[in-house]
């Protein structure tokens, strides 16, 4: 990249929240451009916000009263003198509002024109402009302005199995796969009240889903002055519910005609709107067939995975947006050199169906050795109002068998305790003989679910018995292999320490202390302000919460009293959130199984079903927040 003419702007705003606010924080301060972070009263704490040289609060949690506002962003901006704003991914980065205001007020856009905006920011637009200019598309229709009938009229013409997309937005929020006929009503309604939510607009295009598909994506990048580069290809086809969850760079070996195809494409693409700065063009392949691309959508912004690129170019993507947005030329060389592999960790329980957690951060400990991108720190707060990824680990190697084990290795060594991830998950997927293979296809995830919960290792219920007997303070951690003096397994523990303790599954777990057990690397441990103890170890994290004798004894009554054989006739929230919508009206019969109330955390929805037959008695409305575990509907029965 040259730097004969250096980036004009002295001071830019960054529009967004957590690593990716992070990650453009760090590359202005190595420009030397003042950096302004923008925060709500939930990330107040925030990393981000310390690091960036000036921050503005421009809102109460929810990201449409904060980082979704138009007009407070661009005050924040006016405020500091901010010259440009760079919005990142995800919340305003696509946003013709915000381009155009900023237009209005004589700041810098970090990002492509309105014009571009307006035609890639909606998928059914975009995939009838490339048309027009030859670049290949999936066969589906748009949507828009048709009534129900309508849409099963042309869904029959196109033929199921299809897909169901919002037409704005993107990261496969609201998409529904449709097998027959049947589910089309459902799947309209759920990807309708999910777009509306997320982006403000409900609009849908349908597609024809192709059964073993490879999602590939190209890194383009354009400037003032006409010129359009292809930075490579992505492979991120590793999904799960349309969210990517490990991408690499470049692709699992994909023919070369193929890869001709995908940068000439993606150009072309990018070309058709006069595109300037960073943009991604998403395509499908059949993994049984790789002989054709399809266009899906183009992402006019930075992507979540331009790690990869930038691992294997060289290149900083973020100066070269900086570079573009100041009408300066690209002057890039690119060269791809080994291979670089991401993985997505996220606040989530892959065991309860990928449910979003939430909490305080205990003790964050990133690996050495790799590229980490981070949320979070130790003392941070995760909460339910934004996407649940909380870091990105990203590891490189000269080739992609190296790569994929680094990266294993650095997963192992990754620590978050205080929420559930799923960095043992990244584990398994790192080491499945498929992935390992090349043998991708974004259904892959699903066949390995559902997932057992991990039970604890014999050195991670040792480890839990010493810190429940008060060797480890609430709130405080300690790396028990190396730290604490004296301790070993098959030390005789405290007369007051508990022997029994609950997994997160209510299951009774008896704290062992087997001799000559061995820990299979580090173990790390803390305790929450509740007593409960989190343990780590080699990747693996379980939570316990021991009981004394006088807790147990209780427990075993209540459940005596109660029938612990019996269902309970209440559903329960599965996560923390807000409901968002009531499938049912208060004193109507329902079965089993029926869906009763919806509730949206970290911009993922999920339907409490009804336990039981009976009449249903709803306990929340539309707009409530819920905790987990929280009754929302009691069912009840002639007998209850």
């Amino acid at each position: 990249m040259s730097s004969s003419k250096p980036i004009s702007f002295h001071t830019v705003l960054v529009a967004n929240r957590g690593e990716i606010a992070r990650r453009v924080i760090r590359t202005l301060r190595a420009l030397g451009i003042r950096s302004v972070a923008v925060y709500s009263d939930a990330d107040a704490g925030s990393p981000h916000v310390r690091e960036a040289d000036a921050a503005v609060r421009i809102g109460p949690a929810p990201a449409a009263e904060s980082y979704l506002d138009i007009d407070a962003v661009i005050a924040a901006a006016r405020s500091t003198g901010a010259q440009a704003i760079h919005p990142g991914y995800g919340f305003l980065s696509e946003s013709v509002g915000l381009a155009e205001a900023c237009a209005e007020s004589g700041i810098v856009f970090i990002g492509p024109s309105v014009q571009a905006l307006q035609i890639m920011g909606d998928k059914a637009r975009a995939r009838d402009h490339v048309m027009r200019y030859g670049v290949p598309v999936v066969p589906g229709f748009d949507a828009k302005g048709l009534s129900d009938a309508e849409i099963a009229e042309e869904a029959e013409q196109v033929g199921y199995p299809l897909l169901v997309k919002p037409s704005a937005g993107g990261g496969g929020k609201g998409m529904e796969v449709v097998s027959d006929a049947a589910g089309l009503r459902g799947a309209l309604a759920s990807a309708r009240r999910v777009a509306a939510s997320a982006f403000g607009d409900d609009a849908l295009i349908l597609e024809r889903l192709i059964r073993r598909p490879r999602h590939i994506e190209v890194q383009v990048f354009g400037d003032a002055h006409g010129t359009v580069v292809a930075l490579g290809e992505r492979e991120c086809t590793l999904q799960r519910r349309h969210q990517k969850v490990i991408e690499e760079a470049p692709s699992a070996g994909i023919p070369a005609h193929t890869r001709e195809q995908l940068l000439a494409a993606a150009v072309l693409a990018a070309e058709s709107v006069d595109y300037v700065g960073a943009g991604t063009v998403e395509f499908l392949i059949d993994a049984d067939a790789p002989d054709e691309v399809f266009f899906i959508e183009m992402n006019t912004r930075l992507q979540v995975e331009h790690p990869v690129t930038e691992e294997v170019t060289g290149l900083d993507l973020v100066a070269l947006q900086l570079r573009a947005a100041a009408g300066l030329p690209l002057d890039v060389t690119v060269r791809l050199t080994g291979h670089a592999v991401e993985a997505r960790v996220y606040a989530e329980s892959p065991e309860r169906g990928f449910l979003p957690s939430t909490g305080t951060i205990l003790l964050f400990d990133p690996p050495t050795g790799v590229r980490v991108d981070a949320a979070i720190e130790t003392g941070s707060e995760v909460t339910g109002f934004y996407d649940p990824m909380i870091a990105k680990v990203i590891a490189f190697a000269e080739d992609r068998e190296t790569a994929l084990a680094r990266l294993d290795d650095a997963l192992a060594r990754t620590v978050v305790l205080g929420v559930e991830t799923n960095i043992a998950f990244l584990r398994t997927l790192c080491r499945d003989a498929r992935v390992v293979a090349g043998n991708l296809d974004t259904g892959l995830i699903e066949t390995l679910l559902p997932l057992a919960a991990d039970r604890p290792s014999a050195a991670q219920l040792v480890a839990a018995r010493d810190a429940a007997s008060g060797a480890i303070e609430p709130l405080r951690t300690s790396a028990l292999w190396r730290e604490l003096p004296g301790w070993r397994l098959g030390s005789v523990a405290e007369a007051r320490a508990p022997f029994i303790a609950l997994s997160d599954d209510d299951e009774e777990v008896p704290l062992d202390d087997p001799a000559g057990a061995r820990p299979r690397g580090l173990v790390r441990s803390a305790v929450d302000a509740d007593g409960a103890v989190w343990v780590a170890e080699d990747g693996h994290t379980v939570r316990l919460r021991p009981l004394d004798r006088r807790q147990r004894m209780r427990r075993r009554l209540a459940a005596r009293e109660a029938g612990s054989t019996t269902t309970g006739p209440e559903g329960r929230a599965p996560m923390p959130g807000s409901v968002v919508a009531v499938l049912v009206a208060d004193g109507d019969a329902v079965s089993a199984g029926d869906p009763l109330v919806a509730i949206e955390a970290m911009k993922m929805e999920h339907q409490v079903l009804a336990p039981q037959d009976g009449v249903v008695h709803l306990l929340v409305a539309v707009g409530d927040q819920v905790r987990r575990d929280q009754p929302v509907a009691r069912v009840t029965t002639e007998e209850s």
